[in-house]
């Protein structure tokens, strides 16, 4: 057999698994949707709001998305001077439009209103939503940011943050969406944060604006002028993953905490798809001792990254990790908190796009204050949690370890 053939049938091959692969993918999705549809929510556990203080500011911790929104729409109503309002989904919804009018309205009294959205993220929202009066300066983040240049990676990231900072006062982030079913319908984990941390949120903010507003078709927007302080809150940092620059702190922000771990590591995550170095960092933790658990959605709202997330399992279980199972409801948050005083809460998921492709923005605290309130609410979901045992693992029915087995070669590309 000639070197074409051998080449020319590799070829046929792997694409023939390839499209298997997506072929199963794409029927799980469709037979998923299909069994959820008609579903009712069930009511799940939530924590109160939490305020501890850090310095000269403080940090609020939500889980229950209509008390966020509720403090936002009152910092937006509030607004005197700036309002910079970033998020990657924001629905045509009934929660949508309140943000919306509230945005409108702060514009019409004279406030300097600028929004983000992603682009790729909404394209299911009416084009009617999307269109907003000139008092607002909008930037949709493209669906396809790289234009000629295709060969460029760095321009492939999606806008996956969500951020509101509000006259330098007042700032939020998390992994709160803008939409009515993240209301009441969704575990979440967002922060609210006063004093220094207020102004490395807008310097984000700004830093994406400035990068990304020339993409506009038509016209240029200003540069957003940065007139902060440059003062630190050192229990307070801000990682934050920045593609286009081929910046991606985050990881190693999680991996160095993770290595420095000698009591426990509580970690909450709607999507879990690590590379093999994550996974060994954890399984390196447990073998010295340390408490090491994963709470994770028993079905999120992609059944294809559950799937792709469980090829995990067995190596973790195994080395001791236990792995939680949150029930009744998506947990979409993104918390960790490490031997009582370090702590992260953001946009960010272990998986290959968070962690190597979107841009993202985690806040990273050290202090003791709120460790002990993300401790509270990750037993507060763990109670409403089942735990995932070896044997029940490894007692799993083989068309199971088959789809798992199948689906594995994808984890690269989520």
């Amino acid at each position: 057999m000639t070197a074409a053939r051998v080449l020319t049938s590799v070829r046929r091959t792997f694409l023939a698994v390839f499209g298997f692969q997506v072929a199963l993918a794409i029927a799980l999705s469709l037979v998923d949707s299909y069994r959820r549809r008609g579903k009712k929510p069930k009511p799940f556990p939530v924590t109160p709001p939490r305020t501890v203080e850090i310095g000269e500011g403080t940090l609020t911790t939500y889980t229950f998305g209509m008390d966020l929104y509720d403090d936002m729409l009152a910092a937006i109503d509030g607004a005197k001077k700036q309002v910079l309002f970033e998020t990657y989904i924001w629905k045509g919804d009934e929660i949508g439009e309140r943000f919306k009018t509230a945005l409108i309205r702060a514009a019409e009294r004279g406030v300097e209103v600028y929004c983000i959205y992603d682009g790729f993220a909404n394209t299911v929202v009416s084009p009617r939503f999307r269109r907003f009066p000139a008092t607002l300066k909008v930037l949709r983040y493209p669906i396809w940011s790289a234009g000629l240049r295709f060969w460029d990676l760095r321009r492939y990231g999606r806008d996956h943050r969500k951020i509101l900072v509000v006259d330098e006062e007042v700032g939020f982030v998390g992994g709160y969406n803008i939409g009515t079913p993240y209301a009441t319908e969704w575990r979440d984990t967002h922060v609210r944060i006063t004093g220094p941390g207020v102004w490395d949120l807008k310097r984000a903010f700004a830093d994406f604006w400035n990068l990304n507003r020339r993409k506009r078709i038509g016209r240029s927007e200003r540069p957003l002028l940065l007139e902060t302080a440059s003062v630190w809150e050192p229990r307070i940092r801000f990682a934050r993953n920045v593609p286009r620059l081929w910046m991606f702190p985050i990881r190693s922000m999680y991996l160095e905490a993770i290595n420095r771990a000698t009591n426990n590591i509580w970690m909450t995550h709607a999507y879990f798809i690590p590379d093999q170095d994550f996974v060994d960092a954890l399984k390196d933790a447990s073998a010295r001792g340390v408490d090491v658990r994963l709470l994770l959605p028993l079905k999120s709202n992609h059944i294809v990254a559950d799937w792709i997330s469980r090829g995990y399992f067995s190596q973790l279980l195994h080395s001791g990790v236990r792995i939680f199972r949150y029930r009744d409801a998506m947990v979409h948050a993104k918390t960790s908190t490490i031997d009582g005083n370090w702590s992260t809460v953001g946009t960010a998921n272990v998986d290959r796009l968070s962690l190597q492709g979107n841009y993202e923005i985690n806040v990273e605290v050290i202090d003791e204050a709120m460790a002990a309130v993300l401790e509270e609410i990750f037993l507060r979901d763990e109670s409403n949690s089942l735990e995932l045992t070896s044997h029940e693992w490894e007692a799993r029915d083989l068309h199971r370890k088959f789809t798992e087995f199948v689906l594995a070669p994808l984890r690269p590309l989520l």
